[in-house]
C-alpha cells in the first residue's frame, strides 16, 4: 500500500509576517509550496492537506465589522469566518496544485472538503484565549482597537508586535473522517480542517451550531492523521527545524527527537505558546497515537535527506 502523509500547511506556505495579504502573494506562496510537495507526490505517497487561516480569518473578520460600521451589513461570527476562509483558501490550494501538476504532466483530482471540527462548549480554552488570529499591531494600536472592540491582544513571541487572540478549544471529532480517508486512499489530493475546521459544538440533542473559536490547525491536522491511519506527518511552518535557546547565543537546532525529548523541552519552556508549542504538542499526539514520525520544517526541506525536525515514538 501507498504511504499516506497529512501535511499542516502554516508560515510562509501560505502568508508571509512582512506580506500585505494580496491575492498575487498568496498565490505564490502557496505555488511555491505546492511545488515543494511534488518530491512527495513523485514517490507516490498519497496526501492529504490541512491548513492554517490565522492572518486571513483575521482579516475577513476585519472586514465583516467594516462592512457593518459602514453600511450596516451584519457581521458574521468566527465560525461563519472560518467558512469563508476554507472556501476561499482550498481554492488557492486547488487551483496552484492543479497548476504545478499540470507543469510536470502528472494527473490527480483535488478536492476541498469544507469541515465542521466538533469540540467541548466547556473546554477551558473558552476562558483563556490565546489562538493569534489576523495582522501583528502595533502596542499603540492594539490597546486602541482593545478600547473600542473589547478584543483580547498578545505580543507575539518573535517581536513582531501584538495579534488579536481568541479561544482554541481542542478538536473532539472531525466530521466526514471516513469519507476523507476513502478520497485520499483512491489517490485523490484532499484539502480539508482548513483553519483548524469550523468549531462547532451540540447545543443540544442531534443539533449542531458554531460556536466563536478557532481550532488549531496542527492539532487538528494531528487528530486527523491519526484518525485516517497516515503514516507520516508534516508540519509546515516558516523555519527549517526545531530549536532549543531560541534567538540566544547557544540556540541550538534539532535533527530527531524523541517523545520523552520533546517532553523535557516542553516542560524547560524552550518552545513558546502561539509558536512553536503547539506544533511540538501536535507531533507528539501523533506518534503517541500510532503515528511512526512528524517531520517540522519549511516546504522547502519536503524530500530532503534529514529534513526538519523529527519526532519520533
Amino acid at each position: 500500500m501507498k504511504k499516506l502523509a497529512v501535511i499542516a500547511f502554516g508560515g510562509n506556505a501560505l502568508l508571509r509576517g512582512d506580506q500585505s495579504g494580496t491575492i498575487d502573494e498568496q498565490e505564490e506562496n502557496v505555488y511555491n509550496t505546492c511545488t515543494n510537495l511534488l518530491e512527495l507526490l513523485k514517490k507516490d505517497y498519497d496526501i492529504v492537506i490541512g491548513h492554517g487561516n490565522g492572518p486571513q480569518v483575521g482579516n475577513v473578520l476585519l472586514q465583516h465589522e467594516g462592512g457593518f460600521k459602514m453600511f450596516g451589513i451584519p457581521a458574521m461570527p468566527i465560525d461563519f469566518c472560518v467558512a469563508e476562509t476554507q472556501g476561499s483558501i482550498g481554492y488557492m490550494i486547488e487551483q496552484q496544485m492543479r497548476n504545478v501538476l499540470e507543469k510536470e504532466n502528472m494527473e490527480r483530482d483535488i478536492i476541498t472538503i469544507i469541515t465542521q471540527v466538533e469540540v467541548d462548549k466547556n473546554d477551558p480554552a473558552f476562558q483563556n484565549p490565546t489562538k493569534p488570529v489576523g495582522p501583528f499591531y502595533t502596542k499603540e494600536e492594539a490597546d486602541k482597537y482593545a478600547a473600542g472592540t473589547g478584543a483580547k491582544f498578545a505580543v507575539d513571541p518573535r517581536g513582531r508586535g501584538y495579534r488579536k487572540v481568541v479561544a482554541s478549544p481542542k478538536p473532539m471529532k472531525i466530521n466526514n473522517i471516513q469519507s476523507i480517508k476513502n478520497l485520499a486512499r483512491d489517490g485523490q489530493i484532499v484539502i480539508t480542517v482548513g483553519g483548524g475546521g469550523i468549531p462547532v459544538f451540540h447545543v443540544e440533542p442531534h443539533k449542531l451550531q458554531g460556536i466563536d473559536a478557532v481550532i488549531d490547525k496542527d492539532l487538528a491536522s494531528s487528530l486527523l492523521a491519526t484518525q485516517i491511519g497516515a503514516d507520516e506527518f508534516y508540519i509546515l511552518t516558516d523555519v527549517p527545524k526545531v530549536c532549543i535557546n531560541f534567538n540566544k547565543a547557544d540556540e541550538k537546532r534539532l535533527d530527531r527527537i524523541s517523545i520523552a525529548e520533546a517532553k523535557q523541552y516542553l516542560a524547560e519552556g524552550h518552545f513558546a505558546e502561539g509558536s512553536m508549542a503547539p506544533k511540538v504538542r501536535a507531533a507528539l499526539y501523533f506518534v503517541e497515537n500510532g503515528g511512526k514520525e512528524c517531520i517540522i520544517t519549511t516546504s522547502a526541506e519536503l524530500g530532503k535527506d534529514a529534513a526538519g525536525t523529527v519526532i519520533y515514538s
